[in-house]
């Protein structure tokens, strides 16, 4: 008897730590996608200007594969953590070319937020929910320069 319910207790356990497991890979970034008639070259020039503009600090970009990833530090929210530095937005865009028998040049937009941290090991980055201040700024970058665009999916 005592044998059987120390098997149900593992059995418990080992259910419960894959039920929680499960519900942490939820994503905390925000998505979205909008479509453009014009070429692919002139839609990626348009997100690299609109990024500047949105006051994001560009961090890199790569012209053959047409994506872009820009940041910007959040100094001004404070924290009751020592360890707390700064709050970064990120938002990437991918452009994806017409091709085949679509006509228009397709976008995705991801924006995300992370915590940086100090810890003994040096800064720290952990991710936590999209900030609206980045959801804003990808939202209008794609209105702009991707106009057919999809409400980002929430996390």
């Amino acid at each position: 008897m005592k044998r059987d319910f120390s098997l149900l207790v593992i059995a418990a356990l080992a259910s419960g730590s894959i039920g929680i497991s499960a519900c942490a890979t939820r994503s905390l970034t925000s998505s979205g996608t909008g479509t453009s008639p014009n070429p692919a070259s002139d839609v990626f020039a348009c997100i690299r200007q609109e990024i500047k503009n949105a006051g994001f600090s560009q961090e890199s970009y790569d012209e053959s594969e047409l994506r872009v990833t820009a940041h910007l530090y959040n100094e001004k929210t404070r924290r009751p953590d020592v360890r707390f530095r700064r709050l970064i937005d990120r938002i990437s865009f991918d452009v994806d070319p017409a091709s085949g028998t679509s006509t228009t040049t397709a976008v995705t937009a991801q924006a995300s937020t992370f915590v940086e941290l100090s810890t003994h090991r040096g800064p720290t980055e952990q991710q936590e929910r999209t900030s609206e201040t980045a959801k804003d700024a990808a939202r209008s970058i794609l209105g702009r320069c991707a106009p057919t665009s999809a409400e980002p999916r929430k996390p």
